[in-house]
């Protein structure tokens, strides 16, 4: 028989597979939104944050935590020029925003407009709209005509990644010619609701089964590559860094 700290530890866990958070309890998590981000989370977010959760795909949305952590490491970065290929509503994108120079640059792109103008007015509000060139459509035949040009080779500072599981691996194909040697591409969801540990007869929703697979696959093939050196943080539903060597 469990032991009475055992039943609380317990009861205090997610009991669904495809809550946002990985850490053991909501209680833990929530310490460190309220002592930690939230406390410091500049207005424009929060507001974004408060917005993008009234949405009914709201689920899609960068965390707060995570949020925090990307403006962070681009300051540390010094980051400049930049890439983020799924935008939804832009909590992630103003992150970004806010923290590169007023002459940094982001390339976005989504395939859902709509999306992106519902927190556009934000965005604007925070002065740093002047940095983001927003694309609509697919983002691989953006890639394929950068990489054909030629003059896009080695010129992005970071790439943000949160958009089809499914395309990961052809993302990362295009995008490691992209990144600088020294820059670092940051792919979003690669623990993937924790389903990656799941067993087979899991009680998955639809979409986290459909999409495992692939998030599985390009967690196998990231430390195989040569070309980069790699961290896999349990920030948000799981964020791989992967730093160009060369």
């Amino acid at each position: 028989m469990a032991s009475n700290n055992e039943q609380q530890n317990q009861a205090g866990r997610h009991q669904e597979v495809g809550h946002k958070s990985l850490l053991q309890s909501d209680a833990l998590y929530q310490y460190i939104l309220e002592t930690s981000v939230y406390p410091t989370e500049p207005e424009p977010m929060k507001e974004l944050r408060e917005l993008t959760a009234k949405h009914p795909w709201n689920i899609m949305t960068t965390s707060a935590d995570e949020g925090q952590f990307l403006n962070m490491l681009l300051k540390l970065m010094n980051a400049k020029n930049t890439m983020e290929i799924g935008v939804y509503t832009g909590y992630s994108l103003l992150a970004t925003a806010l923290a590169l120079p007023d002459d940094g640059k982001i390339l976005a792109m989504d395939i859902n407009r709509e999306n992106y103008e519902l927190g556009l007015p934000v965005i604007q509000k925070a002065g740093v709209a002047h940095k983001i060139e927003f694309r609509e459509g697919p983002a691989l035949p953006v890639l394929d005509q950068m990489i054909a040009e030629g003059k896009y080779h080695g010129t992005f500072d970071f790439i943000f990644v949160d958009a089809d599981k499914d395309n990961y691996l052809n993302y990362h194909k295009r995008l490691i010619e992209l990144v600088k040697v020294g820059g670092v591409i940051g792919y979003d969801n690669t623990l993937w609701n924790g389903s990656v540990v799941a067993p087979p007869d899991a009680p998955l929703r639809k979409y986290v089964k459909y999409y495992r697979d692939f998030v599985m696959e390009l967690n196998k093939a990231l430390p195989a590559d040569p070309r980069i050196e790699i961290c896999m943080l349990p920030v948000g539903d799981g964020i791989t860094l992967c730093r160009r060597i060369k």
